[in-house]
């Protein structure tokens, strides 16, 4: 395994944003921090676009999960920007421009090895990073686990030059709420381009959920977490505990299950703040756990995920009425956070594999998912997820790996060149009392490939 190397210092550039489509003038009506609207000059544009999942480009029914163990794999860590301030989600554009989020506020784009700000929301809950290279620990600074979090891009960027953005926001002092904006960044001044397409998402200083992406079918997805108000994700008519699939412009999708808010398509979650499709195109998503019991989750349309009335062993053993997970962490805490289905071939024998950052863990977690006939790949450094409880649809097999290489890993991401990224989340005053983390050089985006 190698050790990080040296890397050019952030650097900040200009606000300008580069995707110039043609475009008709309008007007709109966004909505405001203080729940009022302004009328803001904002191009239209063709926002259209195909909701046929065998259309995507991953899409293969007949995948099958890897045999083989993908440990130990000889895996290249290339630092590409440094002194990110909490960087929260990563979204490539179909032109290969990738845009970062910082909690604190900041939408970035990463593009031919510079860094530029994008926009600035005003409305998004003021985050604290701490220093780098600091030794202080402080588990709830400024901002708790809100601020600008998950991130997405139009499907079709950058004709359509829009971003989505998932933040917390506390108006004059009144509840933290989560919201769903998209952002025109063609425009000279993209935060006056805001529309609002999901508000009042309960909020709180834990258990925002977060993360946003479009799937398959080009629908946009995102995990809400239960905002410490455990009892309403059981509540499919409340969003909290949730997960909801929408159109582009945050409408419900039309085949979203009957009961509830028609925009939630999964309840009964903790605090999601992963998801990712199979290569079938099924939905996957990874939810933090109390006292450690992560989890990962085969997502079924109306399903019921249980939290918090089921999330032990023994809870799931005697359980027929909840959907059940393919892993649960048990009392060991992983952080379970970003992930990704791999199927590039930067790092081979990661590929077919969910790639699954962790937070308290501080490692990457290589989950190899089976069908039925398959030899899982289970030799001695595996953790087996066999027992009858957990959901039998497909068989979960666990290794670890860059164990304290990057402390704590927020999200992983596949490039449209089939290279891997990943963001460290260690200034956000929570790595171990014994971590080196965060390092002179935190918080990095770094992209992962195989030596040579």
């Amino acid at each position: 395994m190698s050790e990080l190397p040296d890397a050019t210092r952030r650097r900040l550039l200009s606000a300008a944003a580069g995707a110039g489509a043609a475009a008709l003038a309008g007007c709109a009506n966004v909505e405001v921090g203080d729940g009022g609207t302004e009328t803001t000059a904002t191009p239209k544009y063709d926002v259209a676009v195909s909701h046929d999942e065998t259309a995507w480009a991953k899409y293969d029914p007949d995948w099958a999960g890897p045999t083989d163990p993908p440990v130990p794999a000889d895996v290249t860590v290339e630092v590409l920007v440094e002194n990110l301030e909490i960087p929260w989600d990563l979204a490539f554009a179909p032109d290969g421009d990738l845009f970062i989020t910082e909690r604190t506020g900041n939408v970035l784009r990463f593009d031919a090895g510079e860094v530029t700000e994008v926009t600035a929301p005003d409305g998004v809950l003021d985050a604290e990073a701490m220093e780098p290279g600091t030794d202080e620990r402080s588990w709830f600074i400024a901002g708790g686990e809100g601020g600008m979090l998950g991130i997405a891009v139009h499907p079709a960027y950058p004709d359509a030059p829009y971003i989505y953005t998932y933040y917390t926001t506390q108006p004059d002092g009144e509840p933290k709420t989560n919201r769903i904006a998209r952002f025109d960044v063609s425009a000279d001044d993209p935060a006056a381009t805001e529309e609002v397409l999901v508000d009042g998402i309960p909020g709180d200083a834990i258990h925002n959920g977060g993360r946003i992406a479009f799937g398959p079918a080009n629908y946009l997805w995102a995990t809400i977490g239960d905002a410490g108000e455990k009892e309403l994700a059981q509540d499919p008519s409340a969003l909290p505990g949730s997960v909801l699939r929408l159109t582009p412009d945050g409408q419900p999708h039309p085949d979203n299950p009957e009961t509830g808010d028609p925009r939630v398509f999964t309840y009964g979650h903790r605090n999601p703040q992963g998801i990712t499709w199979l290569p079938d195109a099924r939905p996957i998503i990874t939810e933090h756990g109390p006292d450690g019991r992560g989890e990962t989750n085969l997502l079924r349309a109306g399903a019921n995920y249980g939290w918090p009335e089921v999330r032990t062993a023994e809870a799931y053993a005697g359980d027929d009425e909840y959907a059940h997970p393919l892993t649960n962490s048990g009392e060991e805490s992983w952080g379970i956070c970003g992930c990704v289905f791999y199927t590039g071939e930067a790092v081979p024998p990661w590929s077919n594999r969910l790639v699954i950052g962790t937070l308290i863990g501080q490692h990457v977690n290589l989950v190899t998912l089976n069908r039925e006939g398959e030899a899982p790949p289970r030799d001695e450094d595996a953790q087996v997820f066999d027992e009858p409880w957990y959901d039998d649809a497909l068989a979960a097999t666990s290794h670890r790996t860059l164990q304290d290489v990057l402390g704590r890993v927020r999200h992983v991401e596949q490039g449209p060149d089939g290279d891997l990224y990943a963001i460290t989340s260690n200034r956000d005053g929570r790595p171990k009392s014994e971590s080196p983390f965060p390092r002179e050089r935190d918080d990095v985006l770094v992209r992962l490939t195989l030596a040579e």
